[in-house]
């Protein structure tokens, strides 16, 4: 596909058919990573990939308590009184857990956290790495658009991150942005209508 092509047709998906990834195309996805801007230079990521639902269902197993808390949590919050976030929302929250494990494929990116610990930052440039880790995770969304997959993750709350690093065995000094699943989208999959933005009216010139 053409490069803005893929932009226009990266989408998130929570529904996917029993169609397997191939371990080449899984391959190139987590290869686009290593072409995305590091802090240091050094590209220090690590990936595990997780396959078939029973081995998945291990590593996601910290996610159940904290689902129910969590869909409180954001109808309470949420204050933008906007029907399309809603929407979002309303299709998205059931599926936290089953969209991990219905593709059969979970990846989690690790990056190496050198300096600050990543949840106290003594000012912005301490999430330097953090920073370079999502711009990882951007261009495998991209590649995997390329390839025909959906995608969507899930950011760990609460005590998720520890309790799901020990269950894989990371490194203390490795930090994991996401769980990633991808697959092929199911015929029927549902996909939230997108805001759409006039982009003139956010570029401001010189001054805000």
């Amino acid at each position: 596909m053409d490069f803005y092509e893929v932009l226009e047709k990266r989408r998130t998906y929570r529904d996917y058919s029993s169609q397997e990834v191939s371990d080449e195309i899984v391959k190139r996805v987590i290869s686009a990573a290593f072409k995305a801007p590091t802090n240091d230079h050094l590209r220090q990521l690590e990936f595990i990939v997780v396959r078939g639902r029973e081995n998945i269902a291990k590593v996601i197993d910290p996610l159940a308590k904290n689902m129910e808390a969590f869909k409180n949590l954001v109808h309470e919050v949420d204050e933008s009184g906007d029907k399309d976030k809603m929407d979002m929302f309303a299709d998205a929250l059931p599926k936290q857990q089953r969209m991990l494990m219905q593709s059969g494929l979970l990846i989690i990116p690790f990056f190496r956290q050198k300096t600050w610990p990543l949840l106290k930052p003594v000012e912005q440039s301490s999430l330097n790495y953090f920073a370079s880790a999502w711009c990882a995770v951007e261009n495998m969304l991209l590649a995997a658009t390329n390839e025909g997959l959906g995608t969507v993750f899930h950011i760990p709350v609460a005590d998720e991150v520890e309790k799901i690093k020990k269950i894989v065995g990371a490194p203390d000094e490795y930090e994991f942005t996401c769980l990633l699943t991808m697959g092929y989208p199911a015929e029927n999959a549902f996909l939230p209508k997108q805001k759409e933005i006039n982009v003139e009216d956010r570029i401001h010139m010189n001054a805000w």
